[in-house]
């Protein structure tokens, strides 16, 4: 196969929005893969360690902090949402042949897991906070998510 030839099939996989193309031809395997294009923004706040704190609880919208791993926002008397400690890609299982960890309707214990999200190739469990049942799950499978984007809604 011609340089040109292969050019052309490369063009054809951007310009088709094809994510994948296996072609043999004359002896000659080519294997084309488009992988998704990520948008990454950064938060311009610097993510410091703090030393560990203990849990404290206010309703009306204040935030709570454990071991600064992630933010808990009380929103009302009745939930309280997980958010995101980290930017990175949201995994609703442990693996795409797998069942997800929650779904609307599960109780949890605290430390339970409730998904992973992948940062820079590493896996970080995110756990459960506090202990009730998920009200609600607000992002989709293998979405990006933010620092301190909310994830989970949980009624204690």
């Amino acid at each position: 196969m011609k340089f040109e030839n292969i050019k052309e099939l490369i063009n054809l996989v951007s310009d088709k929005g094809l994510t994948r193309v296996d072609i043999e031809k004359d002896g000659c395997k080519i294997s084309i893969r488009k992988e998704k294009e990520v948008l990454m923004t950064s938060n311009p706040e610097p993510y410091v360690q703090k030393p560990n704190t203990s849990q404290t609880v206010n309703v009306n919208k204040e935030t709570v902090q454990e071991n600064d791993s992630h933010k808990v926002e009380v929103e009302d008397e009745n939930t309280v949402t997980i958010k995101s400690p980290i930017v990175g890609t949201f995994y609703s299982a442990p693996s795409p042949d797998e069942d997800d960890y929650v779904k609307i309707g599960d109780k949890v214990s605290k430390g339970k897991t409730l998904c992973i999200i992948e940062a820079m190739k590493l896996m970080n469990d995110i756990e459960a906070e506090v202990s009730g049942e998920i009200v609600d799950v607000l992002v989709e499978n293998e979405e990006i998510v933010e620092y301190n984007q909310p994830l989970f809604k949980i009624r204690p």
